[in-house]
Formats: structure tokens, C-alpha cells, sequence
């Protein structure tokens, strides 16, 4: 049965006790009062260092892995072929002061995403009062990206020697690091880069696709099908993001930007 966090402290120590009987005891003998001191400061100092240090975190050990284990198997899950994962345990709220507890279990929250600076649920599912907390803890997900070489200053256009493949943690920034150095090389940067620094797509200028006034063709997808078909654009195609067209039959579609002259929307 697991035990529960050790949320609390100031238990008495049962090693005092024997010290202050045998001292107690020995009233007839008339100790000196600075020798009574001393074995009462020698007795207390053997107790601080006998007394077991509380973890850090302050989990018993068997409940940290389960949380370990736990961020591991959902971040492999939501990201596959990532090399490893690394998690760091944060340690609750000091002002907390929750009841003991027989049975802890750590809990994923719905739409949690174990990336980088994040948060798993513990709650209190056996004892006199249950509790539910949120446990903060760091998700390191390596994989390999492109880093730079050197540092790069925004502005700068990357060349193919200006990159090399790495392993990076992909959780340390919220932008999409790139391994594909056909989505690199030939780009503007609109970020500096330092030297061993992952590529993410933050760093590159937006590629205009196409201008307002062009034709451009148009691909709509829907479930099971894909009709393509031209139309002129009304604004510029900027990468990535919405631009609007206009069909033959004068109909307005709006899509995403993908390529050269190219538009996409879902149907």
C-alpha cells in the first residue's frame, strides 16, 4: 500500500528520550550544569545527523517514479521517435498542508501538454480526507534538429555549412524545431541564432507564395477527396497563413498558403 507524501513535519524523535531519562536519572550524582549542557547538545547533535533527510521533492521515493514513469509513457505516446525522454521532479507547494494519505496517484489533467515546463495531478485516493494538488515537473523531450554552426545574425541567408544535424531537447521552446535542411538552407533569418542553437521555425522570415492579383491554384480537400482548380488571389500568400480567392464563378475561398502559387483549405 503506497505510503503518503511526506507533506508534514515536527514528529518527535524517539532518540531524545533516552538521553533525557538517563540524564534525569542521574540527579543524585549532581552533574555540573555545563556538563549537564554539553551531553544535551552532543545528544541533539547525534539526532540531527541520525534523523533521515526528507527528499527534495517531497515524494517517498516509490511515488516519484510513478510520476517519472508516467510523464515518460504520455510524452512517447504524443511524440514518437524522439531518442529519449528526461524528466526533473518539482517539489509541491511548502504552504501545502494536506492530510495524511494511504494511497497517492499521479494523474495526467485533461489537456495537459508534457512539454517543457508543466504540471502533473497527484490525488489522495485512501485516506480520512482526499485532496487532489497539481505537481509541477520539467519534460526534456531529445531528438534529433538542425543547430547552427556559428552564430548567425538575423537577416543572415543559411547555406548548408551553416547547419548540422544534433541532438536538442524539442520541448526547450514552443516553436517547431527543424531536422529537414531542405526547410532550412536558402532561408532569411528573421531571429539571430548563437552558436549550437536549434533551428525552430520562429527563426525563419515567411515566404511569400504568391501576390495579390495572381493566379494561383487552389486545392480543397475534403473526406476522401481532392479537387483542385485555379483561381485569383484577392490578398498575398503569405506561408502558412489564411489568404483569400477568388473562383471563376466569382465564389470567395479562403485557404493556407503552402507553395509557389499554391493554396489549400479543407472542405
Amino acid at each position: 500500500m503506497r505510503q503518503a507524501p511526506r507533506f508534514y513535519s515536527g514528529r518527535m524523535k524517539n532518540w531524545l528520550a533516552p538521553v533525557l531519562f538517563s540524564v534525569a536519572s542521574r540527579r543524585s550524582v549532581a552533574l555540573p550544569m555545563p556538563m549537564l549542557m554539553l551531553m544535551l547538545m552532543l545528544a541533539l547533535a547525534a539526532g540531527a545527523a541520525s534523523a533521515e533527510p526528507a527528499p527534495a521533492t517531497g515524494l517517498d521515493s516509490a511515488l516519484e517514479q510513478q510520476v517519472r514513469q508516467l510523464a515518460v509513457a504520455a510524452t512517447q505516446a504524443a511524440t514518437p521517435g524522439v531518442t529519449r525522454v528526461d524528466i526533473s521532479v518539482g517539489a509541491l507547494d511548502t504552504r501545502l498542508r494536506l492530510a495524511p494519505c494511504q494511497r497517492v496517484e499521479p494523474y495526467l489533467p485533461p489537456g495537459t501538454r508534457l512539454w517543457g515546463k508543466t504540471r502533473i495531478g497527484l490525488r489522495c485516493t485512501q485516506g480520512s480526507a482526499l485532496w487532489n494538488v497539481y505537481l509541477p515537473i520539467t519534460v526534456k523531450v531529445m531528438g534529433p534538429a538542425l543547430v547552427s554552426v556559428a552564430a548567425l545574425a538575423a537577416g543572415s541567408i543559411v547555406t548548408p555549412a551553416d547547419v548540422i544535424q544534433a541532438e536538442v531537447d524539442l520541448a526547450e521552446d514552443a516553436s517547431t524545431a527543424l531536422h529537414d535542411s531542405a526547410l532550412v538552407v536558402g532561408r532569411t533569418l528573421a531571429r539571430p541564432l548563437s552558436a549550437g542553437q536549434s533551428v525552430r521555425q520562429t527563426h525563419l522570415k515567411l515566404r511569400q507564395w504568391f501576390a495579390a492579383g495572381e493566379t494561383v491554384q487552389v486545392v480543397a480537400q475534403g473526406s476522401g477527396f481532392s479537387v483542385s482548380g485555379e483561381a485569383q488571389a484577392l490578398t498575398a500568400g503569405i506561408e502558412g497563413q489564411p489568404s483569400r480567392v477568388r473562383t471563376e464563378s466569382g465564389r470567395v475561398l479562403i485557404g493556407v498558403a503552402v507553395g509557389e502559387r499554391k493554396m489549400e483549405l479543407t472542405l
